[in-house]
């Protein structure tokens, strides 16, 4: 990766101004330019556009030149496996159950993958396997925590991670997948970025900011590591309409209704939790600090297949056998909330 020459676009030598005659571009768009959803379709995008860098940075109280802006936080999983992880050579390390994602980014690179699984009734992180794993390991290089974690909804301790970073200096980066950050009030590990080379951390706009469509994520970390993720990046990874988009989200009038509807999911989700308590079917509630809730409990399947037929729908785990009998439930509107609740009525008079 270092000695690779990244690939130079047309719109990265020169700006989108004046008679473009460089990028092989049809000269005028098909639809009206007039529409919002066609401006400038037959233009390539900035790759990473300054204004949206600009309002991303302020946001997560970053510098600039610390910020990649990606397609969703999965290309910054993947962008960050591809350069970091040799096939065949290196590792990543996760702690399941956790995202997905790690490992198939891992998987599809061909580098090794390293678990160090939660135990419990509650899936607790264990701290001293990852650190002691993380020490004996020399092939590790990416380490992924997910904070809060999906689907079980904890998030790792601030003297675990600042022992994490310690430990991994010089071996590893410390990838913090701060996804669901906006639903907790810990602060984000976005502010030890400037104090550690090896570390990483992950935002999105598609829980919080109600943007899951836009795919539009962000890779905060140090110059250094931004720099070698430039260089396999795709040229245009946001098209034009979605870098619109997401500037209109981040407005400063957008800020108050965004602030709301955090306030009404933690209103729905202290609903939902109320709802889902004594229960008898329920072995254990996991409440977490995301926008979710995770159960287990007997005959999850079954559950899922019943709430189905009335068109509700929950997230099982058949493929993981950690989560077999779990069900992960999304804080949904008042609406939502009071159909399961009708519907979980029905099923504990059935069984």
């Amino acid at each position: 990766i270092l000695a690779m020459k990244p690939y130079s676009s047309a719109r990265k030598e020169a700006p989108g101004k004046g008679i473009l005659l460089n990028a092989n571009e049809a000269p005028w768009p098909l639809i009206d330019s007039g529409a919002g959803a066609g401006a400038g379709l037959n233009r390539y995008p900035d790759p990473q556009p300054d204004e949206l860098l600009t309002r991303l940075a302020g946001l997560y109280g970053v510098q600039k030149d610390h910020l990649l802006v990606t397609r969703g936080s999965d290309e910054g999983i993947d962008l960050l496996t591809r350069v970091f992880c040799r096939a065949g050579q290196d590792a990543i390390l996760h702690c399941p159950p956790t995202f997905g994602m790690y490992r198939i980014a891992a998987q599809t690179q061909g580098a090794g993958i390293v678990s160090v699984t939660r135990s419990g009734d509650d899936f607790a992180l264990d701290e001293e396997r990852v650190l002691d794993t993380v020490a004996g390991d020399d092939r590790i290089r990416l380490v992924f925590l997910t904070s809060p974690n999906n689907p079980t909804g904890d998030m790792p301790d601030d003297r675990f991670v600042r022992r994490l970073l310690d430990a991994s200096e010089g071996r590893a980066l410390v990838v913090i997948d701060e996804a669901y950050a906006e639903f907790t009030r810990h602060p984000s590990a976005t502010a030890l970025v400037p104090d550690y080379e090896q570390l990483v951390v992950l935002r999105t706009m598609s829980k919080a900011w109600a943007s899951a469509g836009l795919r539009c994520g962000s890779v905060i970390a140090q110059p250094s590591v931004i720099g070698l993720l430039r260089r396999v990046i795709a040229p245009y990874p946001l098209p034009s309409p979605v870098v619109g988009l997401a500037l209109r989200m981040l407005q400063d009038d957008m800020l108050g209704a965004q602030a709301r509807m955090l306030e009404r999911i933690s209103d729905n989700k202290r609903t939902l939790v109320s709802m889902l308590e004594n229960r008898d079917f329920i072995r254990q509630l996991l409440p977490g600090e995301a926008n979710f809730v995770l159960l287990k409990m007997d005959r999850a399947s079954e559950l899922l297949t019943f709430c189905a037929e009335r068109n509700l729908i929950l997230r099982g785990f058949p493929a993981d056998p950690a989560l077999r009998d779990c069900v992960r439930i999304t804080v949904g509107s008042k609406d939502d909330l009071a159909r399961l609740a009708d519907a979980l009525d029905e099923w504990e008079t059935l069984t």
